[in-house]
């Protein structure tokens, strides 16, 4: 389904109330609080100007799927911010909960990252939601040597079998969650997946249910201790039905922003 780019801040706003209302009926459905449900806003095809209007409605966490788009994105916010910034209104970002509405603005990585692209978002992005292999594991873990912190991260699972998605089969999640919870330099806070590209309802939910148990699993062995508590499933078209399933963070696009026209690509 094509939804209609939104052009102006009324149109803005009534999709963004549109969202968060969603949110909250699917959240009391299975009788969930909307504030269990974290909202992050991907900006693919936002304007610079929506992204702020956006974050001036308290939409405070952010996500981007290509790392040169999401240097732009960060750079241009970051600008737009610091004009605003008052004394002592920064936050800290330690031991922070991606489960939780934020206080500042907080970027998350979610497309396919390249291991000779990790070294760019490390210090960009607050959560990276695609950490697809053991060597991506490694070459973060190797750049977080130089950091005065962990990186904070999340495993992408492809519960779907496709293989055209990346992600960790089922078998493989709790074995690579094991090694990646033993990475100093790495702090795994929960898990990512996709759905299938269907419109079958049922294959989604089936996939939304399995990434659902085997973050219940790992989370009952103790793997990533108090930090593994972000489960992040859903996009536009299927956020409702990973919610009902056990989503604590979705990632919400076109309903906020409207499809990209014929032709356009990311916007500047």
């Amino acid at each position: 389904m094509t939804i209609a780019r939104v052009t102006t801040p009324s149109e803005l706003r009534d999709a963004y109330q549109a969202v968060l209302d969603r949110i909250a009926n699917a959240a009391a459905k299975v009788g969930r609080k909307p504030e269990d449900v974290l909202l992050v806003a991907v900006t693919k095809y936002a304007t610079p100007d929506q992204i702020r209007m956006l974050v001036d409605m308290g939409q405070m966490d952010l996500g981007e799927s290509r790392v040169q788009q999401l240097e732009k994105r960060v750079a241009s916010l970051s600008e737009f911010l610091s004009r605003k910034r008052t004394l002592g209104s920064a936050s800290t970002r330690e031991d922070v909960d991606f489960t939780k509405a934020a206080t500042h603005v907080r970027w998350h990585m979610i497309g396919h990252l390249q291991r000779n692209k990790a070294k760019q978002i490390v210090n960009l992005v607050d959560l990276t939601h695609s950490v697809d292999s053991l060597r991506l594991a490694e070459e973060l873990h190797h750049i977080g040597v130089k950091r005065d912190k962990p990186i904070d991260i999340l495993l992408q699972v492809n519960a779907s079998g496709e293989t055209t998605k990346s992600g960790v089969a089922i078998p493989a999640v709790i074995h690579l969650a094991e090694q990646i919870d033993s990475m100093v330099n790495l702090r795994l806070r929960g898990l990512m997946t996709m759905a299938p590209d269907t419109e079958d309802l049922g294959l989604i939910r089936a996939t939304f249910q399995r990434t659902s148990e085997v973050f219940q699993e790992v989370k009952k062995l103790g793997i990533g201790g108090k930090y593994f508590t972000a489960l992040s499933m859903g996009m536009s078209n299927d956020f409702e039905l990973a919610i009902e399933c056990g989503a604590n963070v979705v990632r919400v696009g076109s309903a906020l922003f409207g499809d990209a026209e014929p032709g356009e690509s990311e916007i500047d």
